[in-house]
């Protein structure tokens, strides 16, 4: 298979890479989490997805605006514990991707959240985790020796490092990790931050987030929901929110709509997305909804 540069599609990296240098704030790219992917062709929003939303995809349906890829670490670990799909796998699956549906913005690598739930297992909200019972400092490694391994195995590939860490002194210690390995995390068009989700609208997680911001990171923060945005927004590269499927799971579906609820509805979710974007402290960001606009 071509690499993504010799590709029909192929986009020249201006299209979505931020500016070096230039501020989190100028450019902060709100994606709408869904796992409908037939999304990709009714909207330009941009969007995420998971990884493995596209495994058994038949036919291919052509991105019309930006979109970028969720690994899927988090259920991957909280049900079984460890990755079961080899890195080299997983770079095939990115590639047959980026043929079908178009370039995408970058994708996640196959990190290891810190998170109490996913380290120590057992029942958390309501779910079950069964835990890798590893220390944070040994998913740290495994995160950044994850990326590097999938860096070496498909350079040419839009793949973003993950820092992760259940403190701020942890986040600094991964920072440590990737600059030991070579890489310098303030040149990457986009660094996730992990393990903040259950944390953002939290003192404890918008001090995780300025701490990194002050690094000089394009940070880009995974489930992110409005209170979490209204705390940090202006800190962010760019987030990703699920929320407005449970927002509404318990409500009414819209005038007009015969479902049971909007939980999966494309409609609700827009209009769910330009309520979040207008929380968010307009003078300070430039929220990117299409192709042109990047």
């Amino acid at each position: 298979m071509p690499a993504p540069t010799t590709l029909r599609r192929a986009l020249p990296a201006t299209d979505h890479t931020p500016v070096l240098g230039a501020p989190a704030a100028d450019r902060m790219r709100f994606y709408l989490t869904t796992h409908k992917r037939h999304w990709l062709r009714l909207t330009d929003v941009p969007l995420f997805l998971k990884s493995a939303h596209f495994e058994r995809a038949v036919k291919w349906d052509e991105a019309r605006g930006p979109y970028a890829i969720d690994s899927g670490g988090f259920m991957e670990l909280k049900d079984k514990g460890r990755w079961t799909r080899p890195a080299r796998k997983y770079v095939d699956d990115l590639r047959r991707v980026w043929e079908h549906v178009g370039p995408y913005d970058w994708a996640a690598p196959q990190d290891w959240m810190c998170e109490k739930a996913i380290i120590e297992g057992g029942r958390f909200g309501g779910q079950h985790f069964v835990g890798t019972h590893l220390s944070v400092e040994e998913h740290q490694r495994r995160t950044v020796a994850n990326f590097l391994e999938l860096r070496s195995l498909a350079p040419d590939l839009r793949i973003a490092p993950v820092v992760q860490g259940d403190s701020i002194p942890a986040y600094e210690h991964c920072l440590d990790l990737y600059d030991k390995a070579g890489v310098n995390l303030r040149t990457e068009p986009v660094v996730g931050l992990g393990s903040v989700c259950r944390l953002q609208s939290t003192r404890q997680g918008a001090a995780i987030v300025t701490a990194m911001a002050a690094h000089g990171l394009r940070l880009h923060g995974f489930g992110f929901k409005i209170l979490g945005l209204e705390r940090v927004g202006q800190l962010l590269a760019s987030a990703d929110s699920a929320a407005w499927s449970s927002h509404a799971r318990h409500r009414p579906p819209l005038p007009g709509h015969t479902h049971k609820n909007c939980a999966n509805c494309i409609d609700y979710a827009l209009n769910w997305r330009q309520r979040v974007i207008k929380a968010i402290p307009t003078q300070q960001q430039m929220l990117l909804t299409d192709r042109s606009a990047a």
